[in-house]
């Protein structure tokens, strides 16, 4: 059971690590690269849909990884 919630906790982070970069910020940063901070893209030029999107996705992301941390704690201990 552990070893499988260390794999899950493992996946997540990398997620969540990507995630968070590709938000768009002052800069276009890493966003940049893959068009979501663009001003012309396949959702008619606006990008508010995909930024939303994205931070709901990443949200999800942070409480399953929080969860997996709580469940990592509490079966090694």
């Amino acid at each position: 059971m552990t070893a499988v919630l260390v794999v899950i906790h493992s996946l997540l982070c990398v997620l969540l690590i990507a995630l968070v970069l590709m938000h768009s910020g002052k800069d276009a940063g890493l966003s940049g690269a893959f068009g979501v901070g663009g001003s012309s893209g396949a959702y008619g030029g606006s990008s508010a849909i995909v930024e939303k999107n994205l931070t709901r996705i990443t949200v999800v992301v942070s409480v399953l990884f929080f969860l997996t941390t709580f469940l990592l704690g509490v079966s090694l201990d």
